[in-house]
């Protein structure tokens, strides 16, 4: 069994081992869709190929489009040449269900993947389909890294500022070369589109209308570009940059399902390893949850993507359910649980909720502290969706998430995971004293950057952009201290920048200071006081 066009004519075979394939005419879709592309996605990663893919498949089965997708890859072309191509840009989705159920799944809608390489011919391809009159969309999930123009002080990066200098013609950087796109487009009749960021980050459409607005006023000002082309990127009745919420958690390749595959009798299944460090297969394997909410601003029309499970709502909308995920349901859970998985050495994530303590204070952090505050988006339930995570995402044992993954850059999540509710409980007069599991979490974060775990042994800890400046304020603190200095403690802990507001100014410090000294007091203490605190 081989996952190319050649390979799934032996139909039977496949079925027999379980998978379902594709009830379409590939040959079919793929020339419809160069002829009237309608969708061309950026970055063909792991999500895209579980869940973008899998969107159109849904709609072409159900007769709703005859076209599929189109894939460009700018970061790393040995996805297209050494992955996509050579199996005829199918996938094999895998989803792992938390019952222990695996299903299998062809997926054909990519009809075509290009590398968005100004120097190879796929360029001059996607140009010509970017022109196209019928093309709708062109979504991106490309790491919010992908739309970085500026620094952190707001100045232009050096390598973009070179970039308007040379012109669209010889555009390097990601958002250069997509942009690039766009101008043909506008030189082509100036056509509608929406360009649509899919990304994991907070006002996705907002980074990328910044990103592609800054292109176009540095070709414009440097002359090579007339100035109705930073008008049209800026008119959006002609360039649309909608706001998204999507939410699936696509792992590496694991190892397991690359072994369940070639039980199956599937050749040529194992994953590569890219020079970039892109870690790709031919299968992704995903949990079963999803959820993709979009602002509905199409100005050329788009594919009816509700049919497949898409939902569609104001700008408003979305980011109520963003801020519900990444304020209460989701994100300050899994913080919560790598903080005291690494502390209690965990290496999967899923493993935490069958340990009592770490189910409790997940059920704290989300379901005690953080629905009573939640705005309810009105189009997906906060109750609905933590359920889920709580008893079917988190606690699924065939996805290999670790604490240590989750923990990386926790400085930079605090405040929106935490602060929020924070800030909420004090805007609405609600005891401060209601908040255990918050402080806890802060305390633990604490004790968890000194770098040992609760055994008292060296522990690694995860890469974060101020572990140089946090460090050396904990310096002096060891455990076994009765009162340890606390001084560095407390500059940390009136860092709004990071907490998201003064937790002195709000009343928590001393609380905070408390549960480190408690889990200080030698091996075991971080155990103790999780399970005092929460019992």
């Amino acid at each position: 069994m081989r996952l190319t066009d050649e390979g799934l004519k032996d139909r039977q075979g496949w079925l027999d081992h379980g998978y379902t394939l594709p009830q379409y005419d590939r040959e079919r879709m793929r020339q419809a869709t160069l002829a009237t592309p309608r969708w061309i996605h950026f970055g063909a990663g792991n999500i895209f190929r579980a869940y973008q893919t899998r969107l159109m498949q849904k709609l072409i089965e159900a007769g709703e489009v005859s076209e599929g997708l189109i894939a460009a890859e700018a970061y790393d072309d040995e996805i297209v040449d050494g992955m996509l191509n050579p199996h005829d840009d199918l996938n094999i989705l895998v989803t792992l269900k938390a019952s222990g159920s695996v299903e299998k799944t062809v997926i054909g809608s990519l009809a075509a993947a290009l590398k968005l390489d100004p120097a190879s011919a796929d360029f001059t391809t996607l140009r010509n389909l970017f022109i196209q009159p019928s093309l709708q969309l062109a979504s991106f999930t490309i790491t919010e890294k992908g739309y970085r123009v500026r620094d952190e002080k707001g100045q232009i990066l050096p390598e973009i500022a070179a970039e308007f200098e040379r012109g669209p013609q010889a555009a390097l950087s990601y958002i250069g070369k997509v942009a690039a796109l766009l101008s043909a487009r506008y030189q082509n009749g100036a056509l509608p589109i929406a360009l649509v960021s899919m990304d994991n980050c907070s006002h996705n459409g907002e980074k990328l209308k910044q990103a592609m607005v800054t292109m176009a006023e540095g070709w414009t000002r440097a002359g090579k570009m007339e100035a109705g082309f930073l008008d049209y990127v800026q008119d959006e009745g002609q360039v649309s940059f909608p706001w998204t919420m999507i939410d699936k958690i696509t792992p590496r390749p694991d190892p397991a399902i690359e072994a369940l595959l070639k039980q199956d009798g599937v050749e040529d299944v194992s994953p590569i390893i890219t020079a970039r460090h892109t870690y790709i297969a031919p299968f992704v394997n995903a949990e079963e949850c999803e959820y993709l909410v979009v602002e509905d601003r199409f100005p050329n029309g788009r594919p009816l993507l509700e049919k497949a499970g898409v939902m569609f709502a104001d700008r408003q909308t979305v980011e109520q359910v963003e801020r519900m995920k990444v304020s209460t349901c989701l994100n300050p859970v899994h913080t919560g649980l790598a903080v005291f998985g690494c502390l209690l050495g965990f290496t999967k994530i899923s493993a935490e909720m069958k340990d009592p303590d770490l189910k409790r204070l997940a059920e704290r952090i989300g379901r005690v502290e953080g629905l009573p505050v939640v705005t309810n988006p009105g189009i997906l339930a906060p109750e609905q969706f933590l359920d889920e995570v709580l008893t079917l995402r988190i606690p699924n044992p065939f996805m290999p998430d670790t604490p240590q993954r989750i923990a990386t850059d926790t400085s930079q999540k605090l405040g929106v995971r935490f602060g929020e509710t924070v800030k909420a409980y004090l805007k609405e007069g609600r005891p401060l004293s209601d908040l255990k599991a918050i402080p806890l979490v802060y305390a633990g974060w604490l004790r968890y950057l000194l770098g040992i775990d609760d055994q008292g042994q060296p522990m690694p800890l995860s890469p974060d952009p101020l572990l140089d400046t946090l460090q050396p304020l904990l310096e002096g603190i060891t455990l076994g201290q009765t009162c340890p200095p606390l001084t560095g403690v407390r500059v940390i802990l009136k860092n709004s920048a990071i907490f998201g507001l003064d937790l002195e100014a709000a009343g928590l410090i001393e609380r905070v200071e408390a549960l480190l000294t408690a889990m200080l007091q030698g091996p075991g203490a971080v155990r103790q006081t999780l399970h005092e605190q929460l019992d």
